[in-house]
């Protein structure tokens, strides 16, 4: 094979499968291995989109591992609040966080279900939005510096976490 494209999915979000493509002489049609580290961790991605002044969600962006520290926080920066992962993905890790008396059960929860859904058990924390939309525009880029929107499409029908419906235009 001259290229491998890994449709979406695990290996889509490996950055082992491109670095292999690599070694192995093959091109890889998706982000390089060293951006798909960069944003694995979504702290990182947080603090990556903070130094290029793009707007996030109010929340830390540093992974939190003690609860009562993380209690803290969440106190400070008003509930509801949503408990996330830092390797996390596909709505697992998650917990929504109302008030103190959920805090702890919470915190626990999310660290159990991100240990063993992807080996870390780092959680970080972001202020709870009621009915956000759920807005992407795909973007196609090659190695010779072409770019091109393919469009935007409203993504917020979810049941978990997860997409149900992507409709475009939004």
């Amino acid at each position: 094979a001259d290229a491998i494209h890994p449709g979406y999915g695990f290996l889509a979000e490996n950055a082992a499968l491109p670095r292999a493509c690599a070694d192995a002489g093959i091109t890889f049609i998706g982000p390089s291995a060293e951006a798909m580290e960069s944003l694995g961790a979504k702290t990182a991605g947080r603090q990556l989109a903070r130094r290029a002044e793009v707007p996030t969600v109010p929340g830390i962006n540093d992974p939190i591992e003690d609860p009562q520290h993380a209690q803290e926080l969440a106190r400070n920066m008003g509930y509801p609040v949503l408990l996330k992962a830092v390797a996390g993905g596909g709505g697992k890790g998650m917990r929504l966080v109302s008030n103190d008396g959920e805090f702890v059960a919470g915190f626990r929860d999310a660290t159990s279900e991100a240990l063993n859904a992807f080996g870390n058990a780092s959680v970080y924390l972001e202020k709870y939005l009621e009915q956000p939309r759920h807005i992407e525009i795909q973007i196609l880029a090659d190695n010779h510096g072409r770019v091109v929107s393919l469009g935007e499409r409203e993504c917020s029908v979810q049941r978990r976490h997860q997409k149900v419906i992507e409709e475009a235009p939004s």
